[in-house]
């Protein structure tokens, strides 16, 4: 991608270009991505989706106090029904008394956090103009931090590649194409393209999608409780963005 980039002859990458990828690098792929990946070690991947889908609330708080722009009555109530549902999602008994679970709820808090605080600052951030650049070298950077970690951890000595099975492969490769050279870079469009609010409107159908596959393919159990959060969760979410759909007053001109 980086490459590609460069053949479309974008303007020379800066130093200022790398360290602002580092930083964005580290915290979307270490902070974010790793939490996530961290957690799915205790956490199903419905819920760890449906958890995800609370982000776009976060968002608006860094929106506030970054952007000064104050939600409006909408964005409150969407606050309100996310944190209902939240609270109703992390206070099911045969989650609350696991210390794992947990522990892996707030490495996921703190990867949002650090995902939300990132698309806030990207918007203004010195980047290349190039969209496959700026998104190669944010993953550039992440994957090396994230690297150096699994080495420093040990988890490096524990990959077998002659034990991964050949659909986890074509996984691989579906992810590095559809998840990394498309969304990824398709985020770093919008991101400087739109709002950050739209950016991350994705969240949507994520925790759906994740619900309904977990169940289908992993065998993934899905509560009433758990039904009734996501509803919740993406009633806040709903209604966050939903002031982008109600058209602005038009002020007439007045005078001759």
């Amino acid at each position: 991608m980086y490459v590609l980039g460069m053949a479309f002859g974008q303007a020379k990458v800066t130093r200022q270009h790398w360290r602002n990828a580092f930083f964005a690098g580290f915290m979307l792929f270490v902070m974010g991505n790793g939490a996530l990946v961290w957690a799915l070690q205790y956490i199903d991947s419905g819920i760890v989706a449906l958890i995800v889908a609370f982000e776009p609330l976060i968002v608006v708080i860094f929106q506030w106090k970054m952007k000064a722009r104050k939600p409006g009555l909408l964005t409150i109530g969407g606050i309100f029904l996310g944190v209902v549902g939240m609270a109703l999602l992390v206070g099911q008994p045969e989650f609350a008394g696991d210390s794992n679970w947990l522990a892996a709820m707030v490495v996921i808090l703190f990867g949002m956090i650090a995902w939300a605080y990132i698309s806030v600052w990207l918007t203004d951030a010195d980047m290349p103009n190039s969209v496959f650049q700026a998104a190669a070298m944010q993953m550039i950077s992440g994957g090396a931090v994230l690297l150096v970690i699994a080495v420093f951890t040990g988890d490096y000595m524990k990959f077998n590649p002659g034990a991964v099975p050949e659909k986890a492969w074509w996984s691989v490769l579906y992810l590095v194409i559809g998840g990394s050279v498309v969304a990824f870079t398709a985020f770093n469009y919008l991101i400087k393209k739109v709002s950050t609010e739209k950016a991350v409107t994705n969240t949507y159908v994520n925790p759906v999608v994740a619900l309904f596959l977990g169940w289908w393919l992993n065998s993934e159990k899905i509560t009433g409780q758990s039904i009734v959060a996501s509803v919740l969760l993406l009633g806040g979410v709903f209604l966050i963005n939903a002031r982008m759909l109600i058209p602005k007053k038009i002020t007439e001109p007045t005078g001759a």
